[in-house]
């Protein structure tokens, strides 16, 4: 069999393999040794001591992603392994939901691979050029694994223009309907595969959904709602939940949601939440519980000075229509922005609104979605639920 290629790095690029990261940037490599776009590669130290097996993009910032720290062939049996193994894991973790995160790239020893499950439909992203190229034995293996009706490609992530890869959307396998129906948490609800956000639904939040349901009380205000996660979660305790949303079509997907479970108590409200939050707050409207779970406003660094004023203001605001003992939930999903950032723009906003805000419970993406301790890229998701005092 032919020998992989051998990309030799930097002491540095060495070093950051050895402190637990999976990355290489192409500025630490040394040596490219002939390697070839989406190949598997030997890596090697600057003394050429094998430092493990990895997927090699030629274009990417990050040239290198870390498959096993030992020098081994990555073949159909090595991944069949790597996705039982993730497969493993949501069943110990998953309840109550048909709808999961199967594998979550790096944290699953998988780097450049995003597999979601919706009942009995598969969604795969393949986001780099190695992991593109390994596809079929991807599909291939997960229709061993579970026989699923459907599967569908979603390469649409921006992310695969840095790998030189086209964006596309398709059904791999099987009839896929226009929306597919799923449980989670006790609820119905439906995801557009194809078009949907992410890969359909927002399925790192499912375990904050039941979180703030155990807080929601009468009046609950849920700001870009989407699909209506929060908003329809809240409605099962609440006397009254509006939802809220820029886009017609998202609404369209909520009231299909809500619809199919039965709750009069909601209302849909389509309008930008930075210009309906201040018209609330000047009618003197008033909220047992405020839920705040926008986009990402950082999607750099250089993002950031703006993200955090956005993310201030919204909070503000939010708080401004809370009755005393309210409750609120806010959310960030901007990676860039840490913990202890968002912490703070929050602690500064109830400055700002004249709130004294007691922690509640603060939480993270949901558990299939792991979070590697040397990897902090994959922890992502805050949400902090807070008692106005």
């Amino acid at each position: 069999m032919k020998q992989p290629p051998a990309v030799r790095v930097s002491q540095k690029g060495a070093a950051r393999l050895l402190a637990g990261h999976p990355w290489v940037y192409s500025s630490d490599v040394l040596d490219r040794g002939g390697a070839e776009p989406g190949d598997t590669v030997t890596v090697e130290g600057p003394q050429r001591r094998p430092l493990g097996t990895a997927d090699y993009s030629a274009s990417s910032q990050i040239c290198l992603r870390l498959l096993s720290r030992r020098v081994e062939s990555i073949d159909r049996a090595w991944l069949m392994g790597k996705l039982r193994a993730a497969l493993d894991l949501r069943l110990r973790l998953v309840d109550n939901s048909e709808a999961y995160r199967l594998v979550y790239s790096e944290a699953d020893g998988l780097p450049g691979l995003v597999v979601d499950r919706y009942g009995g439909y598969l969604v795969l992203q393949a986001l780099d050029q190695a992991m593109d190229r390994r596809l079929p034995d991807v599909a291939s293996c997960l229709e061993e694994l579970l026989a699923p009706a459907g599967i569908v490609v979603r390469n649409d992530a921006p992310v695969r223009q840095k790998e030189n890869l086209p964006l596309e959307t398709r059904v791999l396998k099987g009839e896929t309907p226009e929306v597919v129906s799923f449980r989670m948490n006790g609820l119905t609800l439906h995801a557009d595969l194809l078009r949907g956000q992410k890969t359909g639904a927002y399925l790192d939040q499912r375990e904050n959904y039941r979180a703030a349901e155990r807080y929601a009380r009468g009046r609950v205000l849920d700001c870009f709602t989407s699909a209506g996660g929060f908003a329809l979660h809240a409605a099962r305790k609440a006397e009254s939940v509006e939802g809220v949303d820029s886009s017609a079509a998202a609404l369209r997907m909520a009231e299909l949601n809500r619809a199919a479970n039965g709750l009069e108590n909601v209302r849909w409200v389509e309008a930008d939440v930075f210009q309906l939050l201040p018209a609330y707050v000047s009618a003197g409207r008033k909220f047992e519980m405020v839920i705040l779970d926008p986009p990402a406003f950082a999607k750099s660094r250089g993002a950031l000075e703006g993200a955090a004023r956005g993310y201030k203001e919204i909070n503000v605001r939010a708080l401004r229509l809370l009755e005393p003992g309210g409750v609120l939930v806010t959310c960030s999903c901007s990676h860039h922005l840490s913990e202890a950032s968002f912490l703070e723009i929050v602690a500064e906003a109830s400055l700002d609104a004249g709130r004294t805000l007691r922690v509640l419970e603060r939480r993270t993406q949901a558990q299939d979605h792991p979070i590697l301790l040397t990897v902090p890229e994959t922890h992502y998701l805050k949400c902090l639920i807070l008692e106005v005092m």
